[in-house]
């Protein structure tokens, strides 16, 4: 099922839509305030109770959401204007029930199924005419340590179905294979494959979000955002900021170059998934030959994309543009590219302790144009995703710096135990 541009809005529990959510973390909770803001009813799923989204939402279940059973008495019971994936641990063979039997998965449940699951996303990525590294597949030790003497050393190896950059390892040589492959092994689940990807000499690593949506008239439109950069610690968000980079005198002829073919690979990926609403870009930026490198792309929010909530314009986050094209609601916008209207940064708050309902020292973490905001999560576990520290200033460097230095400052405790924030890998 499509869905039809947006005429009106309504009241919870009376006559407003409903969406409900797959998935309630962090990310789903900033979209779910967007829709609330519209007067949008939210029921929250998740695996566990007072999970961040569950904290807004309007009702919420807690279940496995790899069991079909369990999905469907829900859907059918709410009966949801949309059903938003959030996470990868979903059954997708009942998204597509769902969708044959006229419900709107956003953006909708093939694009879902192949991002997922990187094999699948790789080929699609490739039969839509856009640049990646080189792959090999292996399924075992022998085809793992032939696949990466075919791609050569170093390389980078993924399990095909994993979420924040788990069982990713970084072999710098055939020393590394038997270290890399159980590490891919711990965190693969139920596939049997690993996927081994040259490494890309990049520059930068960016985020390139785009939105598929209807018009006031119910015509297809999409609009792109300026991208954003990030970099990551052991395959996992860690910073990001926005734009991606500071355009100069000297630059600015190379830096259209180079976002003409980033807009243009977004949107071929996009196209190629198809659907409605907003999907987030990952790739690699070889500024020395003006390449552009798509690595994988999320159908949805990312997290990358939380500095977009102190850099867009009021209404105009990642979180409100994706709200929008999937409840059917126009995006209006002068051109086709959406710009920042401040230079913004985002660092991480991690926890380096173990324990349920954490604490947070935050003396000496504010500063001028930055924020805190922490997901509510109960329970802590060492590198754990607990927050992130918002910055505006008047460079992008400047801005990185101020949100880095209050994310140190934080200090996370749970049973009692006070910890820093360890990692300065890659930092200022």
């Amino acid at each position: 099922m499509s869905i039809k541009a947006r005429k009106t809005l309504g009241t919870p529990y009376a006559n407003g839509a409903k969406l409900l959510f797959l998935g309630a973390g962090e990310l789903g909770k900033e979209t779910m305030i967007e829709a609330q803001r519209m007067g949008i009813e939210i029921v929250a799923v998740d695996r566990y109770a007072n999970s961040p989204g569950m904290q807004v939402a309007h009702k919420s279940y807690v279940t496995n959401m790899k069991s079909e059973r369990a999905l469907l008495a829900i859907v059918e019971r709410e009966k949801p204007d949309a059903i938003i994936p959030e996470i990868e641990a979903i059954n997708t063979d009942t998204l597509f029930k769902l969708e044959k039997e006229g419900f709107f998965v956003a953006p909708c449940a093939k694009a879902v199924w192949t991002a997922m699951h990187r094999e699948r996303l790789r080929e699609a990525i490739a039969s839509a005419g856009v640049k990646t590294s080189k792959y090999e597949y292996a399924t075992d030790l022998k085809s793992f340590k032939a696949a990466c003497e075919k791609i050569g050393y170093p390389c980078v190896s993924k399990p095909i179905m994993s979420s924040s950059g788990k069982g990713s390892y970084f072999l710098k040589s055939s020393k590394d294979v038997d270290i890399a492959f159980k590490e891919a092994a711990k965190a693969r689940g139920a596939s049997d494959k690993i996927i081994v990807e040259e490494f890309i000499d990049f520059d930068i690593e960016i985020t390139a979000l785009s939105v598929h949506y209807r018009d006031d008239d119910g015509k297809e439109k999409s609009k792109f955002v300026k991208p954003l950069g990030h970099y990551q610690i052991s395959g996992d968000y860690h910073s990001s900021w926005h734009p991606w980079i500071e355009e100069t005198e000297e630059n600015a002829k190379m830096i259209k170059k180079i976002e003409k073919d980033i807009y243009d690979c977004a949107e071929r990926i996009m196209n190629k998934l198809g659907g409605f609403g907003l999907f987030a870009h990952e790739m690699f930026i070889d500024l020395k030959n003006g390449k552009v490198y798509a690595n994988e792309t999320a159908c949805r929010p990312h997290d990358t994309g939380l500095v977009t909530l102190a850099s867009m314009p009021l209404g105009y986050s990642e979180f409100a543009l994706h709200a929008k094209a999937v409840l059917g609601l126009p995006i209006k916008w002068d051109s086709r590219v959406i710009d920042p209207r401040a230079k913004a940064a985002s660092h991480v708050i991690l926890s380096h302790t173990e324990g349920w309902y954490p604490q947070y020292k935050v003396a000496g973490a504010y500063d001028a144009d930055t924020n805190i905001l922490l997901f509510g999560k109960p329970e802590t576990y060492d590198e754990r995703r607990l927050g992130v520290v918002l910055s505006c200033a008047g460079t992008v460097d400047e801005a990185c710096r101020k949100a880095q230095n209050s994310a140190h400052k934080v200090q996370v405790s749970a049973n009692d135990k006070w910890a820093d924030q360890e990692i300065t890998e890659k930092h200022y």
